[in-house]
């Protein structure tokens, strides 16, 4: 990755392969670094999509997404930690009150046995002291969202969506219009089922999860947010529930995947238009096709049918994404 910065500097058209999208190199028998080379360079000649193209961040992107994965290291941590407390103090048959991991160090030491203390005081002071690390990070992310980023106060629009997933999202995908459709941005994060269709037969598989795991991971929550018992009222969640509904053993997961793919969709497309979220957009957008009563030459009413302007906007904004 190095020098990709220095090689575009200098005039050169860089295409990076994705590796995994190469098995004519890696399972050719004879394999080396001049054949390997050579069979890169027929590839670039013949079609450069052939080579599935990886984009690479710009180092002040990288930089700043260095922040959040550092949080979520710590968070990580915290939580383990809590569960261990949480397991310990379990065996002895005293219950730990529910709550906020951010107040736990300080809810809990009095309902832990004083037999306990000993070995679990230790790691409380050590959870609170990556809460207050995990709060300072949450400042440095709110000001980069303000001072650098001032395109995610769009996409913190859906509930569900926070500062700290409004700006991977944007540091992972870069620039919005690498995308020649907003639906384009599902299979990036691996949120469409993968596919193995011959003849008549095509099962329905598990999704790809290829992509960033970490933005992945953010937008599930987001979704589980949106269809769980806080989530707001609005189209996505509507959508969300009426896919778990069909049922099935595994409806409730396969909604919060489409949910989460539909979220990211949606999401691009507001940083793309920079329009304003709607969470009712499908219920104040007029149906596709507009009948308007005006005189005819005749003294009769007609119908002329008018497209409504927005059409585009909808199919492409809230488009339907199955599981």
């Amino acid at each position: 990755m190095a020098p990709t910065p220095a090689l575009k500097d200098l005039g050169h058209e860089v295409l990076v392969a994705d590796a995994r999208k190469l098995r004519l190199i890696y399972h050719n028998p004879r394999k080396s670094d001049r054949v390997d080379a050579e069979t890169l360079a027929r590839l670039g000649r013949l079609d450069p999509k052939l080579l599935s193209p990886v984009h690479h961040r710009t180092p002040e992107a990288q930089a700043h997404l260095a922040i959040i994965r550092a949080r979520d290291a710590l968070v990580r941590a915290r939580t383990l930690l809590i569960n261990h407390v949480r397991g310990t103090v379990k065996s002895t048959g005293t219950p730990l009150p529910a709550g906020s991991a951010a107040s736990f160090h300080n809810r809990i030491p009095p309902a832990i046995p004083e037999s306990l203390h000993p070995a679990l005081n230790p790691i409380l002071d050590t959870i609170a002291d990556l809460t207050h690390r995990i709060q300072a990070y949450d400042r440095q992310v709110e000001a980069l969202c303000q001072q650098h980023y001032p395109e995610t106060n769009l996409l913190r629009r859906p509930q569900g969506v926070g500062p700290v997933t409004a700006l991977a999202y944007v540091l992972t995908l870069e620039d919005p219009h690498r995308f020649a459709h907003s639906r384009d941005v599902g299979p990036c994060l691996g949120l469409v089922p993968r596919r193995d269709q011959s003849g008549d037969r095509d099962p329905q598989l598990r999704i790809t999860k290829t992509g960033d795991s970490y933005l992945r991971r953010l937008l599930v929550g987001s979704a589980q947010y949106i269809l769980g018992p806080f989530g707001p009222d609005c189209d996505l969640r509507r959508w969300g529930l009426k896919l778990a509904a069909r049922g099935g053993k595994y409806a409730k997961k396969r909604a919060v995947v489409a949910l989460a793919r539909k979220l990211a969709v949606l999401l691009h497309r507001l940083w793309l238009t920079g329009e304003i979220y709607d969470p009712f957009h499908s219920a104040h957008a007029p149906s596709p096709v507009t009948a308007a009563a005006s005189p005819s030459p005749t003294g009769e009413n007609s119908l002329v049918m008018r497209p409504p302007s927005d059409a585009k906007h909808l199919s492409e904004a809230l488009i339907p994404l199955h599981p």
